[in-house]
C-alpha cells in the first residue's frame, strides 16, 4: 500500500477519500495525525450523539455561509486543532458536509495504513464498551497477525453479537443471521 502520491487502497477513487486524502497528507506533512485523528473522532461522536449536527450535515437548504459558521463554533466548542476545523470550513464552503461520515472513515483507514494497522469494520448491535474494544483489537490481532484499528458501527438489527470484516474476510456471528440460518435449515 502506497501512503503518498497514487491511490491508497482505492480510497481516492471516491469523492469522500479524496478529501480524506487531502487532509491526511496535510497532517501527515505537518505531522499532526494522531491531533487531526483525535478531532475527528470526536467530530464522528459529536455526528452520532447530535441530531441537530446530523441534520445541519445533510440538510441542502442551509446556505454555505451559516453552514460554515455553524461548523465553527462546533469546532470551538470541541475545541478541535485548526486543521481539523480549517477542513470542516472548506467541505461547508464546498457543500460537502453530508460526506463527513465517510470522510472520517476514510481518514482512519489512510491513518491506520500509514501506521501499518489493518482495519476492521465492526458492527454491532448496541454500541460496544472500551473494554470490549480492546478485547476485540486483542482477539483479531491474534487470527490476522498485526495490529488491527476497528471501524465501528451500530444496527440494532442485528440484534445481538458483531459482524466484522476485515479486507474481503467477514465473520458473522449476529442473532440475526444465526436465526436466519435456522429459519432455513427448519423449512428444509
Amino acid at each position: 500500500m502506497e501512503t503518498s502520491g497514487g491511490t491508497i487502497g482505492g480510497i481516492q477513487a471516491s469523492l469522500s477519500g479524496r478529501y480524506a486524502y487531502a487532509l491526511f497528507e496535510l497532517a501527515r506533512d505537518a505531522k499532526t495525525l494522531a491531533t487531526v485523528e483525535s478531532s475527528l473522532a470526536a467530530v464522528g461522536a459529536a455526528l452520532a450523539e447530535s441530531a441537530e449536527f446530523k441534520a445541519l450535515t445533510q440538510s441542502p437548504l442551509v446556505a454555505r455561509g451559516d453552514a460554515a459558521r455553524a461548523v465553527a463554533a462546533i469546532a470551538t466548542t470541541l475545541k478541535l486543532d485548526r486543521t481539523t476545523a480549517s477542513f470542516l470550513g472548506v467541505l461547508a464552503e464546498n457543500r460537502r458536509l453530508g460526506q463527513l461520515g465517510a470522510i472520517i472513515r476514510d481518514f482512519r483507514r489512510l491513518a491506520a495504513a500509514h501506521r501499518g494497522e489493518t482495519t476492521a469494520q465492526v458492527t454491532s448491535a448496541h454500541p460496544l464498551t472500551s473494554d470490549q474494544v480492546e478485547a476485540l483489537k486483542q482477539q483479531l490481532r491474534q487470527r490476522i497477525g498485526r495490529d488491527v484499528a476497528v471501524d465501528l458501527s451500530v444496527d440494532p438489527s442485528l440484534l445481538g453479537g458483531l459482524v466484522v470484516r476485515v479486507g474481503s474476510q467477514m465473520i458473522d456471528s449476529s442473532i440475526r443471521t444465526r436465526l436466519n440460518s435456522l429459519a432455513h435449515a427448519m423449512k428444509g
